[in-house]
């Protein structure tokens, strides 16, 4: 006979017609069963009622700062007026755990497979943050040191990129400037055929990356295989801190270090931001000091391919190009307006701009991007960028069981124009940034895949590098140096005229 709550087709009536079929067999240990999953989740009902405010967030209540939002540093803009409506209907309330609470029970009692009760909760909170918006997610515990270093960009190992090449061998893309791997002599290219002794032959790419991962401090053994080279070499290594650069130059010196100047006649800059981590505007901040030695005349930003990163760096870069006004403004359904403006003290250069975009440039990148075109400091030259405009706050759960990633607000840039593509936007409504009239130029696929490739290889660090590498036509950065160029002539001009 079937078990509890059986859902069949009855045969003997209408055809398709479904019906319970409900036995007592089991039937204590079942409502046993349930009576304690019932409990659980009231008691988890109510841990989260005692959390729903009624005035401003104290310290201990607020989301983990993991992405360094400003916007809840300060109590004052956390507001809980919101969140207090739902607890006006406590029954409301507890019936919908209690649906909740019903449908789990008959999923983990009657389900054609035993399933883990831990795995139907965390399918259930993942359900609810996939009905919310794209960047919204649940970081399971084993997965939060990743996501923690990812923002950060930093990590403890050894300090390379690592890939399995077409032929599955553990390959060396390139070492990290100055760190344990790079002076240890791993070179690009090398095959790592063995990590602590064990062959990397069948190892998935995850799984290597793990075993070279570790505290800093520690030692692991590698073994590598050289081309050109007979026998294995046997390397020593002690991890280290890993901090992986998001400024990089235009190419690599004699050095392995960036230069970052792609024109000497009239000399300029060109910095590219891959990310917007922790110490962004410090690496930004010497990589200016170094171009303004170097008589810099005008700069371009590329952040082609940049996918984001912390609001609050975001700020500061903007705050370097910026002297006065507004860079950007949060407001949410919890949170009051807060806005961004630039510190005169804080700005670095004045030089002619052109910043590079595409559309893949998204969140953080589009933030600088639109403050410097609002204020026009800047020449937007490329593509219309991705169109994300929203806030996302790193919410640590209780007990360290995880995370949720989750949208708490939206940016606005300083002329007020919405930047997020919502789902149903159209190409003719107002989302992400648009380049300045007469700067639009979109790639093609094989030319955004060629600027790639050329990307990733003026960032591999190599025995005996090449200043003079073959470069692709680059159409939107050409367009950017010919209009800088014109610009510096234009400011020379004025000098004269003026002086």
């Amino acid at each position: 006979m079937p078990d509890v709550a059986t859902l069949v087709n009855n045969s003997g009536g209408v055809p398709g017609k479904r019906t319970f079929l409900k036995t007592s067999s089991k039937g204590k240990r079942m409502l046993r069963n349930r009576l304690q999953l019932y409990q659980s989740i009231i008691l988890w009902g109510i841990a989260t009622a005692l959390l729903i405010p009624t005035g401003p967030l104290s310290a201990e209540e607020k989301t983990a700062p993991v992405l360094d939002d400003p916007v809840l540093d300060d109590p004052s803009n956390a507001v809980g007026e919101q969140r207090a409506a739902a607890a006006e209907d406590p029954a409301e309330y507890y019936r919908l755990f209690s649906l909740l609470a019903d449908a789990i029970a008959q999923v983990e009692a009657n389900y054609v497979q035993p399933i883990d009760r831990k795995e139907i909760f965390t399918a259930a909170i993942r359900g609810v943050m996939r009905e919310l918006d794209p960047h919204s997610s649940f970081i399971e515990a084993d997965d939060f040191d990743d996501f923690r270093q990812e923002v950060e960009s930093e990590f403890g190992g050894l300090g390379m990129q690592v890939t399995l090449d077409r032929q599955g061998r553990l390959t060396v893309i390139s070492p990290f400037v100055g760190s344990p791997a790079y002076r240890a002599g791993v070179h690009a290219g090398d095959q790592i055929v063995a990590i602590a002794g064990e062959s990397t032959k069948e190892m998935r790419l995850d799984e290597a990356v793990s075993r070279l991962k570790g505290q800093s401090g520690t030692k692991v053994e590698v073994t590598i295989q050289r081309s050109g080279k007979k026998d294995p070499i046997e390397l020593e290594i002690i991890r280290e801190r890993i901090h992986v650069q998001t400024v990089l130059g235009w190419q690599r010196d004699a050095n392995n270090e960036w230069s970052f100047l792609v024109a000497k006649q009239p000399p300029i800059g060109y910095v590219r931001l891959t990310g917007f981590s922790r110490d962004t505007a410090t690496e930004l901040r010497q990589a200016l000091t170094k171009l303004d030695k170097s008589g810099m005349r005008a700069l371009i930003l590329d952040l082609r391919f940049n996918p984001g990163g912390l609001l609050s760096s975001a700020v500061e870069v903007a705050d370097m190009f910026v002297s006065n006004g507004l860079i950007v403004a949060t407001d949410g359904r919890n949170i009051q307006r807060y806005e961004w403006n630039a510190n005169p003290s804080k700005t670095v250069t004045e030089v002619p701009m052109a910043v590079l975009v595409n559309r893949y440039s998204a969140s953080a990148s589009e933030v600088v991007a639109a403050c410097l075109q609002d204020h026009e400091r800047a020449k937007i030259v490329g593509e219309r960028t991705w169109g994300k405009g929203s806030v996302q706050n790193v919410v640590e759960l209780e007990g360290g069981l995880g995370a949720l990633k989750l949208t708490t607000a939206s940016y606005h840039r300083p002329s007020g124009e919405n930047i997020h593509r919502f789902p149903d936007a159209k190409e003719t409504d107002q989302w992400g940034v648009q380049p300045d009239d007469e700067f639009r130029i979109r790639f093609s696929l094989r030319e955004l895949s060629t600027l790639i490739l050329q990307q990733r290889s003026s960032e591999i660090v190599t025995v005996n590098p090449t200043s003079d590498k073959s470069r692709f036509e680059d159409r939107q950065l050409k367009r950017a140096l010919d209009f800088l160029r014109k610009s510096v002539v234009s400011t020379k001009t004025n000098r004269k005229t003026t002086g």
